[in-house]
């Protein structure tokens, strides 16, 4: 089978936190000629996300950042109340998704389960983001959590009751996209019942 899209050009934008890149191409149209066309790209890696909660309290686990993007597109403070997640970093999904769940919330998960992927800006991003629950018990926090200081998170770690945290989505306290997918995953499967 004929490749329907074909690469002529790649340009590097920015280089300075994340690449971002402008690619010249060509589409291959139902007639059988072939379109040129440009798109600008944003490659920050991959990442993966994940869903604590508890079954016997039917509470989660969330976190709450200042997001500088939300903050220019009108979110008033900035903040955003989110699952935990962060960048792959070379590592596969799980072993990453272990690591910021300390790191940012203090809880040492080691049972964890990936429930789907998905590209969540798939228009203008590059990211595939990995999706996982993992239950969570109070002797496995290990620290008060908050993020890495060299990477200058400053976190606050929530623990809702699961019905709250629903209800913040239909308010509109809870914007986050990742976060609303994981929250209904949760409710169509009953985690917590």
């Amino acid at each position: 089978m004929q490749p329907s899209v074909r690469i002529i050009d790649t340009e590097i934008l920015s280089d300075n936190w994340y690449i971002l890149k402008k690619i010249h191409y060509e589409v291959l149209e139902k007639n059988g000629t072939w379109k040129k066309q440009q798109r600008e790209a944003y490659d920050r890696g991959n990442g993966a996300t994940i869903l604590l909660y508890n079954q016997e309290h039917k509470t989660v686990i969330l976190t709450r950042q200042f997001r500088l993007p939300s903050f220019i597109n009108g979110n008033e403070t900035g903040m955003l109340i989110e699952t935990c997640a962060g960048l792959l970093d070379q590592d596969n999904p799980e072993d990453c998704i272990k690591r910021e769940t300390e790191e940012e919330t203090g809880y040492k998960v080691s049972n964890v389960k990936k429930v789907f992927e998905a590209y969540m800006s798939p228009g203008s991003v590059t990211e595939i983001l990995y999706f996982f629950v993992a239950s969570y018990t109070k002797d496995m926090k290990v620290s008060d959590g908050g993020g890495v200081a060299e990477e200058q998170e400053n976190i606050e770690v929530l623990e809702l009751p699961f019905s709250k945290a629903l209800a913040m989505m239909e308010t509109g306290e809870i914007k986050d996209g990742k976060t609303i997918m994981l929250l209904q995953y949760a409710a169509l499967n009953r985690l917590i019942s």
